[in-house]
């Protein structure tokens, strides 16, 4: 059976002499495997520099759920983007966005509100200005949480100034464990996670050094809730390239 399905690229490994296995997130059947042929040849119709990671692509594929490899039967990009791939600090961003998604989804589940939120996350970033960019990696970890059950409850208030990260609520006092925010970053937390477009991101000020502090507490939450959660690649990088 042939379907129609949009699809982000994670991750893509060199199969043979012309072939790759290309990890996808698709829109109709969450994050799926596939083998595309003829890809990597040095033919100029050989296409598989769409394949790169962080690419949104139109897909016509092949689905059988008894199977853990599917096929693509055909495949162009479904965005283009203008600067993601040429500037530094984008491609950086999007880089630890598709290892945050790759590390986080493990399930071939259909999450198509994810999905959607995942690809207007890279669009954005591919036309923010640098202040915004800075900032989405941030945003779109709180997000992703959200997405994946363990959204944050409450607010930052003069009631409330620690954020527990164990229980991803607001409280009035430090708890009885080191996994807590204090009042400045609970604060800037609950800007973030309040943001209702990219732009307001930009708004929110802070310097390199406590961009570094949340992505570390938030990649913590994300081991709270999650157990088999593994360490990211991308973050010390990312943390070089953005001022």
């Amino acid at each position: 059976m042939l379907h129609k399905t949009r699809g982000i690229v994670l991750k893509t490994i060199k199969y043979g002499d012309t072939s790759a296995i290309v990890n996808i997130f698709t829109e109709l059947f969450g994050v799926q495997s596939y083998m595309v042929n003829g890809v990597r040849s040095s033919k100029p119709k050989a296409r598989g520099n769409l394949l790169q990671p962080g690419n949104i692509l139109e897909l016509v594929v092949y689905h059988y759920e008894q199977k853990s490899i599917q096929r693509i039967s055909e495949f162009k990009l479904g965005y283009i983007y203008t600067s993601l791939h040429f500037n530094i600090v984008k491609n950086t961003v999007a880089l630890y966005m598709i290892e945050l998604l790759q590390k986080s989804l493990r399930e071939p589940e259909q999450q198509p509100d994810l999905y959607h939120f995942s690809e207007q996350a890279l669009q954005a970033l591919d036309v923010a200005p640098l202040p915004i960019a800075a900032n989405l990696p941030l945003y779109f970890t709180l997000k992703l949480a959200e997405h994946l059950g363990f959204r944050l409850n409450g607010r930052y208030s003069e009631y409330a100034h620690y954020l527990d990260l164990q229980e991803g609520s607001f409280t009035d006092l430090p708890p009885h464990h080191s996994n807590y925010l204090d009042a400045a970053n609970s604060e800037i937390t609950d800007k973030l996670f309040q943001c209702k477009s990219w732009e307001a991101l930009g708004e929110i000020n802070m310097n390199k050094d406590r961009r570094r502090k949340l992505l570390y507490s938030y990649l913590d939450f994300f081991k709270l809730h999650m157990p088999d959660f593994q360490e990211l690649n991308s973050p010390p990088i990312l943390h070089e390239i953005l001022d």
